[in-house]
């Protein structure tokens, strides 16, 4: 697990054969990567799922704040009792 406060980092993702980046704190890449694991899925494959998502939103936001909130809601579903 990377260190709690760490400012953003640029990656690149391929979303339907287009590269793009995004910018997240390493907390944030890592807990990305661990939920693409535990489905099973590629992080692009992940990353993609999200888009669509953001998309379908009434004001989609960016796509590094949509995996942000995704991953948030994820945990929050996961914790709950």
């Amino acid at each position: 697990m990377s260190a709690p406060l760490h400012p953003p980092v640029k990656r690149s993702v391929t979303i339907a054969g287009h590269p793009t980046s995004i910018s997240l704190e390493p907390m944030f890449w890592d807990a990305l990567e661990a939920e693409a694991a535990r489905r099973a899925l590629p992080v692009n494959a992940l990353v993609a799922r999200i888009d669509v998502e953001r998309m379908e939103a009434a004001a989609p936001p960016n796509l590094t704040s949509a995996i942000r909130q995704w991953l948030w809601a994820c945990r929050s579903r996961q914790m709950a009792p």
